[in-house]
């Protein structure tokens, strides 16, 4: 079933109705799996995220009605996904440049990471 013969509008002001939606998250959710990969298994990041990329991805894989895929993901309409998904790729590829894993350069100041200030 195709998004574009169930749906007319998203209901949503500049986000239109996904023509594909099914292919595009695939291919989204699969691009930052590649990324995720590039990551040291350990790092926090890599681990929540590649669980949330990998329940996201098999439902898509196995849920072919879009209204269910909704209802299954509950994050919101296919485009809205797509749009997260999007982000997330952009995030990954930033969080492999920035390597939030490594050790800090120099020793944090004291009271660094204490509330309040």
């Amino acid at each position: 079933m195709c998004a574009a013969t169930t749906k007319v509008t998203t209901g949503l002001t500049r986000l239109a109705v996904a023509k594909n939606p099914h292919f595009t998250l695939k291919n989204l959710y699969t691009k930052i799996q590649k990324v995720l990969a590039s990551m040291p298994q350990q790092a926090a990041y890599r681990v929540y995220t590649e669980r949330i990329v990998n329940e996201r991805l098999n439902i898509v894989n196995t849920e072919p009605e879009v209204t269910k895929l909704e209802q299954k993901i509950n994050c919101g309409q296919v485009e809205e996904l797509i749009k997260q998904a999007e982000g997330e790729l952009l995030l990954a590829k930033k969080m492999l440049e920035f390597k939030p894993w490594e050790p800090l350069i120099e020793k944090a100041p004291e009271r660094q990471w204490k509330w309040p200030a």
